[in-house]
């Protein structure tokens, strides 16, 4: 069974910080690029990050960017994303996803993820 399985989101305050982990289960995510997307309520799914497989390369959607970071514990089979001073347009469903790149230390820009997780909610209110 291949699953993607995210946590940690939850209601926080404007200004404050959440870290969501997404961990893999029945394949190693030692060979997957992984991305961050999110959709927020009446919006189009967003690509907000990008990670190599050994975390030596990421990329950041502008809307994210100095915000948000990646990480990953290959050991561990799990990736992280930090948000700090999260925004009220922040509210979204985020999703994890990881795609097979093999040895490579790039994020693709073209092509699907190969597995899905089904998504952890943040909440972004007063």
């Amino acid at each position: 069974q291949l699953q993607l399985v995210e946590s940690g989101g939850g209601l926080v305050q404007p200004g404050g910080s959440l870290r969501l982990s997404c961990v893999a289960s029945g394949f190693t995510l030692d060979y997957y690029t992984v991305k961050w997307f999110r959709q927020g309520p009446g919006q189009e799914r967003e690509e907000i990050s990008c990670i190599s497989r050994s975390g030596e390369s990421t990329n950041y959607a502008d809307s994210v960017k100095g915000r948000f970071t990646a990480s990953r514990d290959n050991a561990a089979n799990t990736v992280f994303l930090q948000m700090n001073s999260l925004e009220r347009e922040a509210t979204a469903v985020y999703y994890c996803a990881a795609r097979a790149t093999g040895l490579s230390e790039r994020c693709p820009s073209t092509g699907d993820p190969d597995h899905w997780g089904k998504g952890t909610l943040v909440t972004v209110s007063a």
